[in-house]
Protein backbone atom coordinates (compact mmCIF):
# COMPACT_ATOMS: atom_id res chain seq x y z
CA UNK A 1 0.00 0.00 0.00
CA UNK A 2 1.42 3.40 -0.98
CA UNK A 3 -0.93 6.23 0.09
CA UNK A 4 -0.13 9.75 1.28
CA UNK A 5 -2.54 12.39 2.61
CA UNK A 6 -1.10 15.74 3.67
CA UNK A 7 -2.33 19.27 4.28
CA UNK A 8 0.00 22.23 4.07
CA UNK A 9 0.75 25.60 2.51
CA UNK A 10 2.56 26.23 -0.76
CA UNK A 11 6.01 27.69 -0.15
CA UNK A 12 5.85 29.48 -3.54
CA UNK A 13 3.60 29.52 -6.59
CA UNK A 14 3.53 26.14 -8.40
CA UNK A 15 5.74 25.85 -11.46
CA UNK A 16 4.56 24.03 -14.59
CA UNK A 17 6.50 22.98 -17.66
CA UNK A 18 5.75 20.88 -20.71
CA UNK A 19 7.79 17.72 -21.21
CA UNK A 20 8.86 16.21 -24.54
CA UNK A 21 5.61 14.27 -25.11
CA UNK A 22 3.51 17.43 -24.61
CA UNK A 23 2.25 16.64 -21.09
CA UNK A 24 2.22 19.29 -18.37
CA UNK A 25 4.09 18.60 -15.16
CA UNK A 26 4.00 20.82 -12.11
CA UNK A 27 6.23 20.89 -9.06
CA UNK A 28 5.48 22.47 -5.73
CA UNK A 29 6.58 22.26 -2.11
CA UNK A 30 4.20 22.05 0.84
CA UNK A 31 5.11 23.33 4.29
CA UNK A 32 3.45 20.88 6.70
CA UNK A 33 3.34 21.53 10.45
CA UNK A 34 4.24 18.66 12.75
CA UNK A 35 1.70 17.71 15.43
CA UNK A 36 4.07 18.27 18.34
CA UNK A 37 6.23 21.07 19.68
CA UNK A 38 10.03 21.08 19.84
CA UNK A 39 12.11 21.97 22.93
CA UNK A 40 11.60 25.69 22.24
CA UNK A 41 7.81 25.21 22.32
CA UNK A 42 7.40 25.77 18.57
CA UNK A 43 5.93 23.51 15.91
CA UNK A 44 8.54 22.18 13.50
CA UNK A 45 7.74 22.19 9.80
CA UNK A 46 8.47 19.59 7.13
CA UNK A 47 8.89 20.70 3.52
CA UNK A 48 7.41 18.06 1.22
CA UNK A 49 8.20 17.99 -2.51
CA UNK A 50 5.17 17.22 -4.70
CA UNK A 51 4.60 16.59 -8.41
CA UNK A 52 1.33 16.89 -10.35
CA UNK A 53 0.64 16.01 -13.99
CA UNK A 54 -1.74 17.22 -16.70
CA UNK A 55 -4.85 19.25 -15.85
CA UNK A 56 -4.14 18.91 -12.14
CA UNK A 57 -0.85 20.79 -12.58
CA UNK A 58 -2.54 23.41 -14.77
CA UNK A 59 -5.32 23.97 -12.17
CA UNK A 60 -2.71 24.39 -9.44
CA UNK A 61 -1.02 27.21 -11.38
CA UNK A 62 -4.34 28.85 -12.23
CA UNK A 63 -5.89 28.83 -8.75
CA UNK A 64 -3.06 28.62 -6.20
CA UNK A 65 -0.26 30.95 -5.17
CA UNK A 66 2.32 31.19 -2.45
CA UNK A 67 0.66 30.52 0.91
CA UNK A 68 -2.39 28.70 -0.48
CA UNK A 69 -3.48 25.87 1.81
CA UNK A 70 -4.08 22.61 -0.04
CA UNK A 71 -4.75 18.98 0.79
CA UNK A 72 -2.89 16.44 -1.32
CA UNK A 73 -3.76 12.78 -1.78
CA UNK A 74 -1.23 10.75 -3.67
CA UNK A 75 1.60 8.27 -3.40
CA UNK A 76 5.32 8.36 -2.68
CA UNK A 77 7.71 7.98 -5.58
CA UNK A 78 11.50 7.77 -5.61
CA UNK A 79 13.92 8.47 -8.40
CA UNK A 80 17.62 9.11 -8.77
CA UNK A 81 20.11 10.62 -11.17
CA UNK A 82 23.81 11.31 -11.42
CA UNK A 83 24.74 14.99 -11.15
CA UNK A 84 27.50 16.79 -13.06
CA UNK A 85 30.02 15.84 -10.38
CA UNK A 86 29.26 12.12 -10.76
CA UNK A 87 27.39 11.88 -7.46
CA UNK A 88 24.17 9.83 -7.29
CA UNK A 89 21.26 12.04 -6.11
CA UNK A 90 18.11 10.45 -4.67
CA UNK A 91 14.75 12.24 -4.58
CA UNK A 92 11.55 11.14 -2.87
CA UNK A 93 8.39 13.16 -3.47
CA UNK A 94 4.63 12.84 -3.46
CA UNK A 95 2.92 12.16 -6.78
CA UNK A 96 -0.32 14.13 -6.34
CA UNK A 97 -3.37 12.25 -7.60
CA UNK A 98 -5.87 14.67 -6.06
CA UNK A 99 -5.47 18.20 -4.71
CA UNK A 100 -8.15 19.92 -2.68
CA UNK A 101 -7.92 23.71 -2.59
CA UNK A 102 -8.67 24.56 1.04
CA UNK A 103 -7.70 28.21 1.40
CA UNK A 104 -6.56 30.24 -1.58
CA UNK A 105 -4.21 33.17 -1.39
CA UNK A 106 -4.20 35.86 -4.04
CA UNK A 107 -2.56 34.30 -7.10
CA UNK A 108 0.21 36.03 -9.04
CA UNK A 109 -0.90 39.29 -10.73
CA UNK A 110 -1.71 37.54 -14.04
CA UNK A 111 -4.83 35.97 -12.49
CA UNK A 112 -7.30 38.00 -10.46
CA UNK A 113 -9.53 36.37 -7.86
CA UNK A 114 -12.53 38.32 -9.25
CA UNK A 115 -12.06 36.64 -12.66
CA UNK A 116 -13.40 33.27 -11.52
CA UNK A 117 -15.89 31.75 -9.12
CA UNK A 118 -14.52 28.82 -7.15
CA UNK A 119 -16.38 26.72 -4.58
CA UNK A 120 -14.71 26.72 -1.16
CA UNK A 121 -13.40 23.16 -1.50
CA UNK A 122 -12.86 22.89 -5.28
CA UNK A 123 -11.23 19.59 -6.20
CA UNK A 124 -9.11 18.98 -9.27
CA UNK A 125 -8.32 15.35 -9.95
CA UNK A 126 -5.82 13.62 -12.14
CA UNK A 127 -6.84 10.25 -13.59
CA UNK A 128 -4.88 7.27 -12.33
CA UNK A 129 -2.03 6.32 -14.65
Amino acid sequence: MNNVSIVGRLTKAPEVRTVADGKSVGCFTLAVNRNFKNQQGENDVDFILCTAWGKLAEHMVKYCGKGSQVGVIGRLQSRNYTNDEGKRIYITDVLALEVRFLQLKNPEPTVKVEDFQLPAAFTAQQPMQ
